[in-house]
C-alpha cells in the first residue's frame, strides 16, 4: 500500500518529533564548533533549544552520498510504480520494500558516486550501474559515474562538503569532509532510504573530544604520519564514538590534503567525525579553488573575448564571502570530554601494522627490519590526491619499482589525476612501472585486480589494514604515507625516501603526546537493575549458549568480508554462511553446529527469543557502514551480540535491524580472565582459539537488565541497562524500515 508523499513527511515527523527532548534554556549554554553546526541543521527542535552532547536530535543534513550501495538503498526506498524501471535494468523486483514514498524528498539533498567496484565490467555489475543512473536521471539526483573518482574526494571537490555545513554519507570515510571544516559522519542504508523519503534522519550528538596540535612537522614527515601515529598511540578507544575537534597553533601549518588526511583516518581512530577549523589556510585553498575553476580553458589575447565559465553552483565567490563574514568558532567555554595533545615537532614517519591500525611503529625503528614486500599501493580517498602522487613521484623519479614487487596506483579522481598528468607526475609514476588503476577504491576495499596473495605483504597509503581487507587473510598490510610507500617500492622492503635526512628528524622515541579525560564514565555493568516496560511483540528474555570471540577491535570486514558487500542478490541464509569468514572461519559452522540443540534445550517460555549469544570484546564492529555486519550475525542464529563496548556505526546498524546489542564489560572481563590467552584483553583464547565456546548459557531478562549466566560451576549474575521502548518498538516491526512502513500505513 502507498500514500501521499505529504502524509509520509507527517507520518515521518510523528514517528521522531519525540527524538529531540529537552525543556527550553534560559540562556544559551556554551557550545563546540561541531555542536554549532548540528544546531543549525537540527529540526523539530523544541524552542530554546541548545544542542550538545548526548542529546537524539532530527537532523536535515546538506547533502547525503551514497556509492555502489545505492542499489540497496534503492531497494529499501522505491514505491511500486518504479520497479518496472529498475528491475529491468538487472534488479530482480522481489528485492524492493516500499517505504511508502513516490519521488525524493528534497533532489538537491542526494548525491549518487559509483566508486567501488568500478574495475567490475560484468554484465551484472554493469546493469546494476545503469540501473542506478536510471533512477538518478528520473529523480534529478546529481550522479557521478564509475571513473569520476572516490566519492569522498568529489563531494570535496564539488562543494558538497564545505565549511560550517553538515553532510553525511553511507559509508564510513565521511569523516573527510572534516578537514574542510564541514561534519561528515556516517550513517547507513536504511538512514539513506529515509533521507531521500523525508529529508531527515535520527543522529545522537556523540561526546566531544579536543585534540591540540603544537609545533611544526619536520621535513618528510606529512599528514598521514600523524594520524597513524595518533592511532597506535592513543590506542585504548580514547576516542571511540565521540566527535573529534583539531585545534592548536600547530593546525595552521597543516596543508588542506594533509587535514583531509588525518580527518579521513579518524574514523579507524574509532571516532565519528573529525574536524578542523575554518581559519586562513583553508579560505586561501578555497580562493585558489575558485580561480582555478574561473580560469579560461585557453588563455590567450583570443580567448579574452570568450565569456569566463559559468559560476560553480556550489564553489564560487559569493559562498565564500559569505562564510568569511559570517565566523564560526567554538564557545571559549565549550565542555570536551577529553583533551588531548600531541607536538607536532617531535613526530617522526610512522608506519601502521600489520593488520591493525592500533599497532604504529616509527619508520626509522621499522625500516631497520627490512619487512620485504610484494606489494604496495598508492590508491584511496586517505592519500592519492594530486600533492600525494607528486610527493610519490619525486622519490620515483630515475628510479624503478625493484624485481618481486607490483606497485598499483589510482588517482582520488579524474580531476587529481588530469592535474598529475599536466605536471608530469603521473608520467614519472608510469616510467617508474607503477600498474595504472581506474580513479576508485578498488584494493582499498579488497575488490579488482592486485590483491595481496596469501603469504604476500603490502605496503599501502590507504586507510585500513584489517586482516582480509585487501586479499587474503594470510596477507599482512601495513599502511603508510605516499613518499614512503615509493620509497618501499624501489627498494623491496619498508623504507625511507633517500632524500628524507635522518638527523633533521627528533628522536623516533620521543613523541610528546598526552590524554586527559575530563568526563568520568559509568560502567553499565554497575548500575542497580530497573524495570523497563515491554513493547508487544518484544520478548521478555533472550536466552542461548554463549559463544565468546575473545579479541578488541573485531571489525565489519572481519564479521563480513569486503568481497561479499556488493554482491546485492546475495540472500540473508548466504550472508550467515559466511559471517566472521576473515576473522574465524569455523565460527558460521559452530553456530550451525549449535543450533539444532537449542530445540532440545530447557529453554520453554515462549515469551523467549533463542539463539547464539554472542560475546565479544571492546570496540566490537569498528569500521565500516556496511548493514550487513549486522544482517549476517542475526541471519546466522546470533539474536543478541553482549561486548565490553561497540563501533557506533555497528551498534547504529544493529538498531536499524533489530540485532540486540548490550554492554557488559563485568562479563566480558570475567570471561576473559578465564577463557583469554594469558587472562589478558584481546589476546585470542588459552589455546589460540578465535572463538571460545565454554558451554556456559545465558538467559537476559529484558525487563530489568538482569544476565544471569549458568556455568558448570553454578551462577553468576551481571546487570546491563535495559532496552528502552524506542529501541524495542524497531525490533518488533522488524527493524527501521518495517517500524517507518507500519507507521506510514497506520496513518493512512
Amino acid at each position: 500500500m502507498l500514500c501521499q508523499i505529504g502524509t509520509c513527511r507527517q507520518a515521518i515527523s510523528r514517528i521522531h518529533r519525540g527524538l529531540a527532548t529537552a525543556t527550553p534554556q534560559a540562556r544559551r549554554l556554551p557550545q563546540t564548533y561541531i555542536e554549532k553546526v548540528v544546531q543549525k541543521y537540527a529540526v523539530d527542535l523544541p524552542p530554546g533549544k541548545t544542542v550538545h552532547s548526548g542529546d537524539y536530535v532530527m537532523i536535515q543534513p546538506e547533502h547525503v552520498m551514497s556509492h555502489d550501495n545505492t542499489g540497496p538503498i534503492i531497494s529499501k526506498y522505491v514505491g511500486y510504480g518504479l520497479l518496472r524501471v529498475v528491475a529491468h535494468r538487472g534488479y530482480g523486483a522481489n528485492r524492493f520494500k516500499s517505504i511508502g514514498a513516490t519521488k525524493i524528498f528534497n533532489p538537491t539533498q542526494p548525491v549518487f558516486t559509483l566508486d567501488h567496484d568500478v574495475q567490475n565490467k560484468s554484465t551484472k555489475n554493469l546493469a546494476k550501474y545503469a540501473g542506478i543512473e536510471v533512477f538518478a536521471r528520473q529523480h534529478g539526483v546529481d550522479f557521478y559515474p564509475a571513473g569520476r573518482g572516490i566519492g569522498h574526494q568529489i563531494l570535496v571537490e564539488e562543494g558538497y562538503a564545505f565549511p560550517q555545513c553538515l553532510t553525511v554519507a553511507s559509508d564510513s570515510h565521511s569523516n573527510m569532509y572534516g578537514g574542510v571544516g564541514c561534519v561528515g559522519t556516517p550513517i547507513v542504508r536504511t538512514d539513506g532510504a529515509a533521507l531521500w523519503a523525508t529529508g531527515k534522519t535520527w543522529w545522537q550528538v556523540p561526546r566531544m573530544v579536543k585534540v591540540e596540535l603544537t609545533g611544526r612537522l619536520a621535513a618528510g614527515v606529512s599528514g598521514k604520519d600523524v594520524i597513524v601515529a595518533l592511532c597506535g598511540t592513543f590506542n585504548h578507544d580514547e576516542v571511540l564514538n565521540a566527535a573529534i575537534e583539531f585545534t592548536g597553533e600547530g593546525v595552521t601549518n597543516l596543508t588542506v590534503d594533509d587535514r583531509l588526511a588525518i580527518a579521513n583516518m579518524t574514523t579507524e581512530w574509532g571516532a565519528l567525525a573529525g574536524v578542523f577549523p575554518v581559519d586562513r589556510t583553508l579560505l586561501e585553498w578555497y580562493n585558489s579553488v575558485v580561480d582555478k575553476l574561473e580560469t579560461r580553458t585557453f588563455n590567450s589575447l583570443a580567448s579574452l573575448a570568450i565569456p569566463s565559465p559559468p559560476e560553480h553552483p556550489r564553489i564560487n565567490r559569493r559562498r565564500l564571502k559569505r562564510l568569511e563574514s559570517r565566523p564560526m568558532t567554538a564557545d571559549p567555554d565549550a565542555f570536551y570530554s577529553a583533551h588531548l595533545k600531541l607536538d607536532l615537532s617531535t613526530l617522526v614517519p610512522y608506519v601502521s601494522g600489520p593488520n591493525s591500525v592500533k599497532i604504529s611503529t616509527p619508520l626509522p625503528v621499522l625500516e631497520a627490519s627490512r619487512v620485504a614486500i610484494q606489494k604496495a599501493y598508492l590508491v584511496s580517498c586517505t592519500n592519492s590526491r594530486a600533492s600525494d602522487l607528486a610527493s610519490a613521484a619525486a622519490v620515483m623519479k630515475g628510479k624503478y619499482v625493484a624485481d618481486g614487487v607490483e606497485f598499483y596506483v589510482a588517482a582520488a579522481s579524474s580531476v587529481v589525476q588530469a592535474e598529475a598528468e599536466k605536471s608530469g607526475d603521473w608520467g614519472t609514476l608510469v616510467a617508474a612501472g607503477a600498474k595504472v588503476l581506474p580513479a576508485g577504491c578498488g584494493p582499498c576495499i579488497g575488490l579488482g585486480t592486485g590483491l595481496l596473495e596469501e603469504g604476500e605483504t603490502g605496503i599501502s597509503a590507504t586507510n585500513r589494514n584489517y586482516k582480509g581487507r585487501m586479499g587474503h587473510p594470510k596477507a599482512r598490510a601495513y599502511l603508510a604515507s605516499p613518499a614512503v610507500v615509493a620509497a618501499s617500492a624501489i627498494s623491496g622492503f619498508i623504507s625511507s625516501p633517500e632524500s628524507l635526512n635522518p638527523r633533521s628528524l627528533p628522536p623516533p622515541e620521543g613523541l610528546r603526546s598526552s590524554f586527559s579525560d575530563l568526563f568520568m564514565k559509568s560502567s553499565t555493568s554497575n548500575t542497580a537493575p530497573s524495570d523497563e516496560p515491554l513493547v508487544a511483540g518484544f520478548p521478555a528474555m533472550f536466552a542461548g549458549p554463549l559463544l565468546f570471540t575473545p579479541q578488541d577491535n573485531l571489525n565489519t570486514d572481519g564479521i563480513y568480508p569486503g568481497k561479499y558487500t556488493y554482491q546485492d542478490d546475495i540472500t540473508l541464509e548466504q550472508q550467515g554462511k559466511v559471517v566472521m569468514e576473515n576473522y574465524d572461519p569455523s565460527f558460521a559452522s559452530t553456530v550451525a553446529d549449535i543450533l539444532p540443540t537449542l530445540a532440545a534445550s530447557s529453554i520453554l517460555e515462549s515469551d523467549t527469543k533463542k539463539g547464539i549469544i554472542l560475546a565479544a570484546g571492546y570496540n566490537f564492529g569498528t569500521g565500516s557502514s556496511r548493514e550487513q555486519a549486522a544482517t549476517a550475525l542475526k541471519a546466522a542464529g546470533v539474536p543478541l551480540v553482549i561486548a565490553g563496548s561497540f563501533g557506533d556505526i555497528f551498534k547504529r546498524n544493529a538498531i536499524n535491524n533489530g540485532l540486540v546489542c548490550m554492554e557488559c564489560p563485568d562479563l566480558i572481563e570475567d570471561l576473559t580472565k578465564m577463557f583469554g590467552k594469558a587472562g589478558v584483553r584481546g589476546q585470542g583464547g588459552v589455546n589460540g582459539e578465535l572463538t571460545v565456546a565454554p558451554k556456559w548459557t545465558v538467559t537476559l531478562v529484558m525487563t530489568d537488565g538482569r544476565v544471569e549466566v549458568q556455568t558448570p560451576q553454578g551462577t553468576r549474575t551481571y546487570n546491563v541497562k535495559p532496552i528502552g521502548a524506542s529501541v524495542q518498538e524497531l525490533w518488533a516491526c522488524g527493524g527501521l524500515e518495517g517500524y517507518v512502513l507500519k507507521s506510514i500505513h497506520n496513518s493512512v
